[in-house]
């Protein structure tokens, strides 16, 4: 609670200093900023959305900025901050950013946002989906393989739509290969509480549970814990490349390459032929794909390792069989 009272406090004196008609010191700047819902030690979700605002400063020589929020109201002063402050960017990194973009976009009509994992579109508002149901099925096929018990589980922080459509397609890619196999599935019910995560993992492993698929950013970090802490339990991370947190309980990882989408939109926005749309990045354009952790490789048999190769080929053939003759996203 006090941190919220003290970053909104934070934001509005921010917003305060600078006015809504500040004039830039210099109009040829470009200037990118970043709202996360959750920390940037995350190894996970927001991490990658960090490292993406960095590679823009770097290879753009772009001026950024970055704060954390965690309600909607602090998204929509965020918004307001940056917009009166004329940043050319905004992305609201999260599902969640929607509304309090499409609330203040139009008062800020130079300024573009973009949130990711939204399909929201207006004058100065788009979405960024990733394709990740591909990955996930594969992922669930990877589980299924590896599982023992029979339960496999998959764990998030809150029931967002992309997240629930992520374990849909993890749960289709276990049952095609085991149509019997049971899939638990919860949510911590927030994104940074490491002991809950730890709580819900173990929850699952106590109902036979022996590989878990995670996507609960910070508090995803105590499902590995428990991973870790229980004897023949593997992990499968997401977002980012996880696979280093717990290298000997980790199968591997659902990345997104969130740093080069945000650099993709980033380019086009400088350039000045950017418009607004949902902007569509998934395997495809090797922005979403399962990487297996080279650290016990030799752990997953080659007869499953074959399958996963396989599956991920013909999802790749149908995916750009569906594209046909429709221009390719960068």
């Amino acid at each position: 609670m006090l941190y919220t009272v003290l970053n909104s406090l934070l934001v509005l004196a921010l917003a305060a200093c600078a006015g809504s008609d500040s004039a830039r010191s210099d109009p040829d700047d470009f200037r990118v900023a970043l709202l996360t819902p959750g920390p940037i030690s995350d190894q996970s979700w927001n991490a990658g959305a960090y490292a993406g605002l960095q590679h823009i400063r770097d290879s753009l020589g772009a001026e950024i900025s970055h704060v954390q929020t965690r309600t909607p109201a602090e998204f929509e002063e965020s918004f307001r901050h940056y917009g009166a402050e004329h940043f050319d960017l905004v992305f609201g990194h999260g599902f969640e950013f929607q509304d309090a973009a499409v609330r203040v976009a139009p008062s800020y009509p130079a300024t573009q946002y973009v949130t990711t994992s939204g399909n929201t579109v207006r004058a100065n508002v788009s979405g960024m989906m990733f394709g990740f149901d591909e990955p996930s099925y594969v992922a669930g096929v990877l589980a299924a393989s590896m599982s023992t018990s029979g339960t496999i589980g998959a764990i998030g922080g809150t029931e967002l739509p992309p997240v629930r459509k992520s374990f849909d397609a993890f749960t289709e890619g276990a049952r095609s290969l085991d149509p019997e196999i049971r899939v638990l599935r919860s949510y911590i019910g927030n994104w940074d509480d490491v002991s809950a995560g730890k709580e819900q993992a173990l929850a699952q492993i106590a109902r036979g549970a022996d590989v878990i698929f995670q996507n609960a950013d910070a508090a995803g970090l105590g499902v590995f814990q428990a991973a870790k802490d229980s004897r023949g339990v593997f992990i499968i991370g997401s977002n980012s490349d996880q696979n280093a947190i717990a290298p000997q309980v980790t199968l591997g990882s659902v990345v997104i390459d969130v740093p080069g989408a945000l650099m993709y939109v980033a380019r086009e926005v400088q350039a000045g032929n950017f418009h607004a749309r949902v902007i569509n990045l998934g395997s495809r354009e090797g922005i979403v794909k399962l990487v297996l952790n080279p650290a016990i490789l030799d752990r997953i048999p080659a007869a499953t390792r074959a399958t996963i190769d396989s599956v991920t080929r013909r999802l790749d053939d149908e995916t750009r069989a569906t594209h046909a003759g429709a221009p390719p996203t960068p």
